[in-house]
This record gives structure tokens, sequence and C-alpha cells, in this order.
């Protein structure tokens, strides 16, 4: 018999995923690790990989089917093992139906109103939405283009028959929309949607998530106050350097490599609570906190405490363009491994914030802007470049004076950039 082929779970809130694209084809070869599909989950695509061996003899959920974890999508096996024939694909998603539209009422210029009442003739205004007829599109586009609040008749499908995809959505410009001067200066009458807004699938994992952090993990915050003067003059310097190799180090860089040896110096904010003891992990997988349309992502960089600087910054980049989508998808490993993280709003001007940690974690970073500040600095008046940064941590793991004796060497690691480099 066949070996099945079910939706795996890629994380603890996974309850379902999308067949984005088969990668095999019926009666290709199949060995152990290879990649079979792609999978969107509430958090990104992530591929599939085989855990048999043989031939895939039969895909039973084609791709855009919404399939629960567990459920069966294909079998692998040898050419001449049975394979079911009464398997029928599953939670293939519905296609759109035709709907009857009701006319709306009898519309004419007021003009003509006045010049031509006794020849008003009857006209039907009808308008048909992208609900109401069958548009070829990807789960993911549709998914996307409700989230953009864009109408996907508006959009140009490139993929097969028309077929709207991710691309087009993300891609698809609207039209401008003008305002004549005469509309200048006219008062409004403004009314906000009072529809409920559902929300997507992202959006209520991050819900579960967070609600079991704040559920189960004490917070304590720490906050420290960082010159980063010397570090961005560094950071200038490496950059003009290194810039014409295609690489360059951002602030956030700089960030990440103090994190990872801040917890090469205080392994203990490296550990995951687990009742009576704590649970130590051999390698720093960093989590980066990655802000997407449909919602919240913090994929990991892996073995972080094996990189040097530049290396830290190609792999952080990588990392936010894969989470993207702009090359391969994340693994499962980077989506669920991460062992501390953080999270920088610095470039939306945030002054400061606290971050809620990512179970089953012990410690996350939140990191505001840099900018320039007076500061006294040897009874002189000087312009700094200062940043806030504020742990967030289990106390079950470690008390308030660990934590600060960890933050002050984390701002100690910036304020003498150059250790940053050894």
């Amino acid at each position: 018999m066949a070996n099945e082929i079910t939706m795996p779970s890629m994380g603890a809130d996974m309850t379902e995923g999308t067949i984005v694209k088969w990668l095999k084809n019926e009666g290709d070869k199949v060995s152990k690790g290879d990649k079979l599909a792609e999978i969107e989950t509430d958090k990104t695509v992530v591929e599939m990989e085989a855990y048999n061996e043989g031939f895939l003899r039969k895909i039973t959920s084609s791709e855009g089917s919404v399939v629960k974890v567990g459920k069966i999508i294909g079998y692998i096996g040898e050419m001449d093992e049975e394979v079911p024939d009464d398997v029928q694909e599953d939670n293939s998603e519905p296609k759109a139906e035709i709907k009857n539209v009701e006319p709306e009422p009898e519309k004419t210029l007021a003009k003509d109103e006045s010049n031509n009442d006794s020849s008003k003739s009857q006209s039907l205004d009808i308008t048909l939405s992208s609900d109401s007829v069958q548009i070829k599109a990807s789960p993911m586009a549709k998914r996307l283009a409700k989230e953009k609040n864009i109408n996907l008749a508006d959009i140009n499908g490139t993929g097969p028959g028309g077929r709207i995809t991710k691309d087009d959505v993300e891609n698809h410009v609207p039209g401008p929309s003008l305002i004549s001067s005469n509309q200048l200066g006219k008062s409004q009458n403004i009314s906000l949607d009072s529809n409920d807004i559902p929300l997507n699938s992202m959006r209520q994992a991050i819900a579960r998530v967070t609600v079991r952090s704040k559920t189960e993990i004490p917070h304590f915050q720490v906050t420290v106050e960082i010159d980063m003067t010397e570090a961005m003059k560094m950071r200038a310097d490496i950059n003009e350097d290194i810039e014409k190799n295609g690489i360059k180090v951002s602030v956030n860089d700089l960030i990440l490599k103090a994190t990872i040896n801040s917890l090469l110096k205080y392994p203990k904010w490296n550990t995951s609570f687990d009742g009576d003891k704590l649970i130590s992990h051999s390698s720093i997988n960093l989590g980066i906190a990655i802000a997407l349309e449909q919602g919240l992502i913090v994929p990991a960089i892996l073995d972080a405490q094996n990189l040097d600087l530049l290396s830290l910054a190609s792999k952080s980049k990588d990392l936010g363009n894969r989470a993207r989508g702009n090359g391969d998808p994340l693994s499962n490993q980077e989506l669920t491994s991460g062992t501390f993280s953080t999270s920088n709003l610095g470039m939306f001007g945030t002054h400061s914030f606290t971050a809620i940690i990512v179970p089953p974690q012990s410690g996350i970073i939140a990191l505001g802007e840099v900018k320039k500040e007076a500061k006294v600095v040897n009874d002189d008046i000087q312009i700094r470049q200062v940043m806030y940064a504020t742990l967030s941590a289990d106390h079950r793991v470690g008390d308030g004076a660990e934590g600060a004796v960890f933050m002050k060497e984390f701002k100690d690691l910036l304020e003498k950039p150059s250790r940053l480099l050894l």
C-alpha cells in the first residue's frame, strides 16, 4: 500500500494550509527530503518535504485547495503498490456563484427633470461587483486583495487563462483620485464603516499567541538609553569599504550582533521555562519581528552565534526578503525554532515601546529610532545620537537585576562598538 502524504502541522497554532504549488508531478521519482509542494500557512509560504521514497503516485488535493492539518493530499509509493481510488479532493475552495443583482432606483439629471418632465425614460443602473461574477484568482491573491481593499475586477491577471496571482495584486496601482477646486472648503458629511472586520488567519494566530504569552508569562521590562554616536560612525566607515561589494550593514544588524554577544555572555536568557527546569539551547536562533501586510511574523536566523557582523548582515537581509515573498520560502525551522527575539520600530519614528515575548522564548528586545539629542558629556552639551531599548523578560527565568545586567552589556557593546567586530 502506498504511503499517505498528509497536510503537515507547521506550528502549534496551524489548523489548515493552502496548497500553493505542487513541485512534483504524478509519476515523478521522489527521494526523502525532496521538496514536494509549497504550503501557505497563516504565517507565510513554506516548502513541504517528502518523508518517504518512491514515486508520487497520486495527488488528491490540487493547487489552491485549503486542507485541514492531517488530511490526505496525495500518495507516495512504488509503481506496483496499491493506491485508493475513492479519495476525493479535500476542501477545495468553492467557485464563485452568479448572483442576482437588484436594480437601483431610477437616476436622472436635475436638468432633465426640469426640462423633460413629460418625457422621462425609465432606466436601470445595474452594478456588478467582483463577487457577482466568476473571477479566476489564486487563494493568496484573493486574500491579499481583500486585505488591501482592492476590487479583483480592477486587476489584470497574468497567470494561466488570465488567473490573478499574488504578484498581480501586489503590483496593482489604483488610478488617481482627483479633487476639483470647487470642492475645497465645503463641509463634509463623513461616516466610518461600521461593519465588522473579519480577521485573516494570520491575525487569528497572532491573537492566540499573544494571549497565551501575556496569560502564561509574567513579563517585566528594563529600559536603557544607548548613545549610538560611535556605533553610527563605525557603521558609516564599514559601509564605505564594503558597499562596492553589494553589502551594507544596517543599524539593526549592529543591534542583532549586540544581542547575540550579550546572550553568549549571559546564556540564561537563551533558555525556555519548563515547570521545574530551564531548557538550555545549544544554538542562538535569533528571531526578528517582521511586519507584513497580513500581520506579524518572527522568523529566526539559525545558529546566529557563529556569524560575524558582515555574515549576519547578509543573513538578516536574506531572511527579510524571503519573509516578504522574494526568494525561497522560509523553512518551518526558521518559523518555529527561535530562542530569543528582537523587534525594531525605529524606522516608523517610534521613540520607545515594549514588545510581547514569543512563547516559549524568555525574552525580546524592543528598539526605537536613533535620533539626535542634546546630552551633557564631560560637563559639555553635545549633540549625540541616542536610541532607547527595552527588554521584556520572563520573570520565571530571571529577576529584574539579572535583566538589568543583561541590558547593561547590550548597551556597553553598542557604545563601544569595536567589540562587535571581534
